[in-house]
């Protein structure tokens, strides 16, 4: 099964999660089938899937200098 295989075996090297989206991606091209983002999610569901979100946080992110700007600039405003 394709999705056993994994995202990055189908070239999403970024992160290994299987997202609606790019179920979505995949059976259009691999079936040439248009799914949509919640077809392919009651999919997923049905194959005991379950859709990922990408966590949308910046691997180089400095959670000190946010902390300090959420106490001095954002409490501010």
């Amino acid at each position: 099964m394709y999705l056993e295989q994994g995202p990055a075996a189908h070239g999403w090297v970024e992160d290994q999660v299987w997202t609606a989206s790019r179920v979505a991606t995949l059976i259009g091209q691999k079936f040439h089938i248009a799914y949509s983002v919640s077809g392919a999610t009651r999919l997923m569901h049905r194959l005991g899937f379950s859709p990922q979100v990408p966590a949308r946080r910046v691997a180089e992110r400095d959670e000190q200098a946010v902390a300090v700007w959420k106490e001095a600039t954002w409490a501010e405003g």
